[in-house]
């Protein structure tokens, strides 16, 4: 059994995401977490659902499972992922959410002192559900509470914002929350740091009437049509949970998820005084961060996408200090907390803004033309054409440096970067490359990953 993807668990909430699910995954983690305590310890979930429709009824489900096994749970209704997580520090959580999926999916992600559960953590997991324990004995059922959480969050990303950049007093931003929980978290703190925020689609409602969930150029029609006739600052908006941020800049131009991500590494690695300044991305992020971090005085450190939490513990049990770690358009503010958070990116992003422009900013980063190319490979086949490409693709590119740790990833002298991996949800190669002459670089990949499948 597959329950757990790269961020949770996440499909449609008829087939998939069914409160049944629900049940036996809370009746797992329960368990799980009763049998990982000191005897007579009280083990405690805080759970949270995003604006979906289906949100209520798995959230009554994912806490039967949870009581019924044994754990106390605490309810705090609507917030987005990155309250739910601050909220889990100190004890475990659950939130039902399927981030920018379409309004038919639900999901569940699981956490444990505000970081994500890890692999091994989600195997387990698996198992339990496999196994279809059931409920523990009767006398030993939890009990469950309510409590708001949305407060104590926002005082605290604000609290952690005003510490860097400058103040907001006289910027205006335009805020697309989706429909989704951004919408009672984003305009409230950038407000309380001094903004004047315009909003769109800044009510919850888990049909997404507004826009579809995914924050892209298409669905940011709206957002990029008002700061193209409206004299704003810049633009952010955010995906159903608020994880995900994009950042537009005073003339509604999409800023690139790898350029954001540059900017946030390299304050981060130039405000830290620790001797090993460490920024954690995944594989498909650009040359541009190592750059801008080399340049701060740090360097960078890649794992794969979906595994930012595994990263920073490694890095961290090899002695370095993480100051920042990232994969494109997910942050994790590691001085506030172990999550990813777009909530707190977007205020900090706004005083770094307040302090130096989103223009002046961008101006040092190198920006190169950026292609991601599907290339159709069945699944039973993708092991057998990486391991192909780990011999074939480097000698196509006899300049470059290899990473095939995760994925193949080829770094050629003048900064242009290749990366082949598998999909992990889809029968697809995938080439990721960032180059002055992007479209030559993948076609000449392109041919060596079309043998290395068909041989």
């Amino acid at each position: 059994m597959e329950l757990f993807g790269t961020a949770g668990i996440r499909g449609d909430a008829r087939r998939t995401v069914t409160p049944s699910l629900a049940l036996k995954v809370g009746q797992a983690a329960g368990a799980e977490a009763v049998d990982a305590s000191s005897a007579g310890e009280p083990v405690e979930f805080v759970v949270a659902r995003d604006g979906r429709v289906t949100g209520e009824a798995l959230v009554a489900a994912m806490v039967a499972g949870l009581q019924s096994a044994g754990a106390e749970t605490v309810a705090i209704g609507q917030a987005g992922t990155p309250a739910l997580a601050y909220a889990s520090q100190g004890r475990y959580g659950v939130a039902v959410t399927a981030s920018h999926n379409p309004p038919t999916d639900n999901g569940i992600k699981l956490f444990r002192d505000g970081i994500e559960y890890s692999g091994d953590a989600e195997a387990r997991i698996e198992e339990r559900v496999a196994g279809d324990e059931g409920p523990t004995e009767w006398d030993e059922w939890g009990s469950g509470r309510n409590t708001e959480a949305l407060p104590p969050y926002r005082d605290a990303v604000v609290e952690y914002a005003s510490g860097l950049g400058a103040p907001l007093d006289g910027l205006e931003i335009v805020v697309d929350c989706g429909n989704g929980m951004a919408s009672t978290t984003t305009p409230v703190v950038l407000r309380e740091l001094g903004a004047s925020v315009v909003t769109l689609n800044a009510n919850v409602d888990g049909h997404f009437p507004g826009r579809e969930s995914k924050p892209t150029a298409e669905t940011l029609a709206d957002c990029i049509a008002f700061l193209e006739e409206h004299n704003a600052d810049f633009g952010i908006a955010h995906d159903g949970d608020a994880d995900r941020i994009v950042i537009l800049d005073e003339d509604g131009a999409l800023v690139h998820e790898d350029t954001v991500l540059a900017m946030l590494a390299e304050e981060y690695t130039r405000e830290s005084d620790a001797p090993d300044r460490v920024v954690v991305t995944t594989p498909n992020a650009s040359a541009r961060i190592d750059e801008r971090v080399r340049d701060a005085g740090g360097r960078v450190e890649r794992v794969a996408l979906g595994y930012l939490h595994d990263g920073i513990a490694e890095a961290r049990e090899e002695g370095g200090t993480v100051v920042f770690a990232a994969e494109p358009w997910k942050h994790v503010h590691t001085a506030f907390g172990g999550w990813i958070d777009g909530i707190t990116s977007a205020a900090v992003l706004a005083r770094l803004f307040a302090e130096r422009s989103l223009t002046e900013r961008r101006e040092p980063i190198s920006e190169r033309p950026y292609r991601k190319v599907s290339v159709p490979c069945p699944d039973e086949q993708k092991a057998d054409a990486m391991a192909d490409l780990a011999e074939s693709l480097p000698p196509a590119f006899p300049e470059a440096t290899v990473d095939d740790e995760y994925g193949v990833r080829l770094e050629l002298p003048d900064a242009s970067w290749l990366l082949v991996r598998p999909s992990g949800t889809e029968p697809y190669l995938r080439i990721y490359a960032e180059s002055d002459d992007v479209d030559a670089l993948v076609e000449e990949a392109r041919g060596v990953v079309e043998n290395a499948i068909e041989n």
